[in-house]
Parts: C-alpha cells; sequence; structure tokens
C-alpha cells in the first residue's frame, strides 16, 4: 500500500523538520511494515521534509528506500503505488543514458521527471500518489492517478503546506487542528461522500483523480 507524507515550509516558524514529519509518518505504519524513510532538505526559499512508509511490491530489496533521489541528488521523490509500464520506460530512459541503481518502478518516475518534467504522469499506466521535490527549481510536485485509487491529501496552514496519504498524518503535525468542515458536512448527508477538493475536516482537501499540483 505505502503511505506518503512531507511538509514545506515558507516561514521560518513553521515546522518542516525530520522529527516532525516522522511523527506525521508513523501514524500510517500500516500502510507500510517493510521499511521507513524520511528526508528534509533547507534552502533560500524555505525548508522541506518527505517521509515515506513503504510495502515492498517491486524490488524487495533495500535499494527501493523511499524517499528516493535521482543520480546526483537534485531531485528526491517519495511514491505510493505501482507503475505497470516502469519497464518499457526504462528501457527507453536507459536509451537516453540514465543510469539505475534499482529494479524499483520509483525510480523510473524520477527519471522521467528529469526528461519531461511534471507531464511525465501523463504516460504513466498504473495507480499513484506521487510527490517530487525539485531542489533545482525549489518546486514541489504533487500528482494522483486518473482514477482516484491512490489517495493523497493536503493542506496549507500559515507558514506552510503539508501533504499525506492520510488525514492522520496531517492531524499529526503541530499547526493542524481537527475542526469540522460544515459544508463538507452537509455534502456527505446529502449524497453518503464529500466531493472533491473538500473533506470533513476543515482546511484539509484532496487532490482530485488525475489531478496534478506544483
Amino acid at each position: 500500500m505505502c503511505g506518503i507524507c512531507g511538509i514545506l515550509a515558507t516561514s521560518s516558524s513553521f515546522d518542516a523538520t525530520e522529527p516532525t514529519v516522522v511523527a506525521m509518518r508513523d501514524t500510517m505504519v500500516h500502510r507500510g511494515p517493510d521499511d521507513a524513510g524520511a528526508a528534509s532538505w533547507s534552502s533560500s526559499g524555505g525548508q522541506v521534509a518527505f517521509g515515506h512508509r513503504r510495502l515492498s511490491i517491486v524490488d524487495l530489496s533495500p535499494a527501493g528506500h523511499n524517499p528516493m533521489p535521482n543520480e546526483d541528488e537534485t531531485i528526491w521523490i517519495t511514491f505510493n503505488g505501482e507503475i505497470y509500464n516502469h519497464r518499457a520506460l526504462r528501457a527507453e530512459l536507459e536509451a537516453k543514458g540514465h543510469r539505475y541503481r534499482s529494479l524499483t518502478d520509483t525510480e523510473t518516475i524520477l527519471h522521467l521527471y528529469e526528461e519531461e518534467g511534471p507531464r511525465c504522469v501523463e504516460r504513466l499506466q498504473g495507480m499513484f500518489a506521487i510527490a517530487i521535490w525539485d531542489t533545482r527549481r525549489r518546486e514541489l510536485f504533487l500528482a494522483r492517478d486518473r482514477l482516484g485509487i491512490k489517495p493523497l491529501y493536503y493542506a496549507a496552514p500559515p507558514g506552510g503546506f503539508v501533504f499525506a496519504s492520510e488525514i492522520k498524518a496531517l492531524l499529526a503535525h503541530p499547526a493542524m487542528s481537527a475542526e469540522l468542515d460544515e459544508e463538507a458536512f452537509f455534502h456527505y448527508l446529502t449524497f453518503i461522500c464529500t466531493p472533491a477538493p473538500s473533506t470533513m475536516f476543515e482546511g484539509i482537501h484532496k487532490l482530485s483523480p488525475g489531478e496534478r499540483m506544483t
């Protein structure tokens, strides 16, 4: 299943430390009992931290550890899902000079992003929730598969931005609180669901199926 989470701080007072992203990550142990990872970066544009809980499916070795960097560690990914055409894409990317360190589909997404940027998701066949931190552009990129099989929630409290596979991971961040969204509650009573981008929590949204965000 896997679980991903992350923090982007645009204010020095916003907590984007590794211990905080680890606390968010470890609310989702059930999504990834096989491995856990975290990474953080600081730049003039702010601070970023990623967390990951892994359920090993493609390449069971430690080489599949997330968050995962590209060759020169300028691009990092935390990924939940499975890409069914990753071997075909890998052959194309290796022909262009990309060097792999694993057999994972995660690494194929990284190299495809290097080649095509955010439009790389248009070539992915499968189910996915993806977060990529591009240190060169100081950009955070999020994407969700076309059917919305893999969940991805986000919030933008003052001074920063948080995302995760589950809402309870967001609520583990000290800037977040569990307040009812009354409009979403009305939708739930009417439709037995809360249509995207709403959730039952005030200020917490979900990426729609097939949607991407920078």
